[in-house]
């Protein structure tokens, strides 16, 4: 396990301390963790768990129940391919191997240069938009019928990959 820098455990030190001695603080300071950081360090599980007088086991029961924690760093662009029955019916399955073709993360994984996460969602309530896209917080429905991801994601790489100051 990798150990966190100062900044990043000054914040969480500051976040716990907003929360501290509220009700149920356990899912708001795990929020505010997972804005700040990106991902839930074990680290901060454990400052979480002393603060709200709860056993680590318990916030970590919080962070692997609820979907939108991980414990992983992500990419610096996420992309979510919803695999509910009804995208996954309109070729859902497809765009999965597409994104994964395209930036090299695996599913459920980050690409090696860190530019890309990619995670195989179930449902995200837009059965009629089928199948939907998620990319950096924005959906794309009916992704089936046009290249816009493949676009989308290949201008990702062409600015990303822009020498600085061109």
């Amino acid at each position: 396990m990798e150990k966190l820098n100062a900044e990043s455990l000054r914040k969480i030190d500051e976040i716990v301390a907003k929360h501290a001695g509220r009700l149920g603080p356990i899912k708001l300071m795990l929020h505010d963790v997972q804005h700040e950081l990106g991902y839930v360090p074990f680290e901060a599980m454990e400052k979480i768990a002393n603060a709200s007088k709860a056993s680590v086991a318990e916030v970590y029961g919080v962070v692997t129940f609820y979907s939108q924690f991980t414990t992983e760093p992500k990419g610096k662009h996420i992309i979510n391919v919803c695999m509910g029955t009804a995208c996954y019916v309109k070729g859902a399955q497809n765009l999965v191997n597409d994104v994964i073709s395209m930036t090299g993360a695996t599913v459920n994984g980050t690409s090696t240069d860190g530019l890309f996460s990619l995670d195989a969602t179930r449902c995200l309530g837009a059965c009629g938009l089928a199948p939907v896209v998620i990319i950096d917080g924005k959906v794309y429905g009916n992704a089936d019928s046009s290249k816009i991801i493949s676009e989308i994601i290949q201008s990702i790489l062409d600015s990303e990959r822009k020498p600085a100051g061109a």
